[in-house]
């Protein structure tokens, strides 16, 4: 079966080969995939059905919808678009709308919280249903922005894991959109028709300011350099320990 665009080629190249590079799929797989109605997850959905139809490997996607119970959150148009493309949807009502007061800190945004609560129910989720894998939509440009602030403000060198294992051991979680940028999943959800669901929550998009003054700081240096994210990217796969001031790797070698 042929690719229907040279994006939808080129996403497929990518993933396929994050999903090569981390062995985040095994023969039968049951994969859970976040799905917010949001243009990554859409993405993400759309792009490993159409791998699943093309794999020689045997593994099935079901759609999770964690409804926080925003008001004005359209979850039957995620279900209703599932329906009619052959996907599987489960959709989880919650009240996350009513205890974010109650758990938001000085530390926290709205967003981050939120994200976190919303993985919880996709824990619980795939505990109920047998999923041996939870597939998020986080794309490159969340792995990027996401290593800066931690080298600017955090004094440590990391970024976002491609695949990691919860803290219970009980869950394997996959981002497989880790080498597509931010852009490339807007424009796939868009080339392929899919509803771009407003999360409906009154803070959505708060961002920190930390993360917003690195977002504007890539958008420059990408406007001026362009390619300097694929040049980030690839320096996460390229590291040299003994340079770096960590003792601990010195010691490793």
């Amino acid at each position: 079966m042929p690719y229907q665009s040279p994006l939808e080629t080129r996403i497929a190249k990518r993933t396929t080969q994050a999903l090569s590079d981390f062995q985040m799929l095994e023969e039968g797989d049951r994969v859970l995939v976040g799905l917010s109605g949001g243009k990554d997850s859409w993405a993400l959905m759309q792009i490993l059905d159409v791998l699943r139809r093309r794999a020689k490997m045997n593994f099935s996607l079901i759609a999770a919808n964690v409804d926080a119970g925003f008001e004005g959150y359209d979850h039957e148009l995620i279900t209703r678009t599932c329906r009619e493309r052959g996907w599987e949807c489960i959709v989880r009502h919650t009240t996350i709308n009513e205890t974010m007061e109650d758990l938001l800190d000085v530390d926290d945004t709205p967003c981050s919280l939120c994200g976190r609560l919303r993985r919880g129910v996709l824990y619980k989720m795939a505990g109920e249903i047998g999923a041996t894998k939870i597939a998020l939509g986080h794309h490159a440009d969340d792995c990027i922005e996401t290593l800066l602030l931690n080298l600017f403000f955090e004094g440590n060198l990391k970024a976002m894991p491609a695949k990691l294992t919860s803290d219970n051991g009980r869950h394997v979680v996959i981002r497989p959109l880790v080498y597509v940028l931010e852009a490339e999943a807007r424009a796939y959800a868009k080339e392929c028709g899919l509803p771009i669901v407003p999360c409906s929550c009154p803070a959505c998009g708060d961002l920190s300011l930390q993360r917003q003054r690195v977002k504007r700081l890539l958008l420059d240096l990408e406007r001026e350099h362009p390619g300097v994210k694929h040049s980030m990217l690839s320096a996460l796969k390229n590291v040299t320990g003994s340079h770096l001031l960590d003792n601990r790797l010195r010691r490793e070698q």
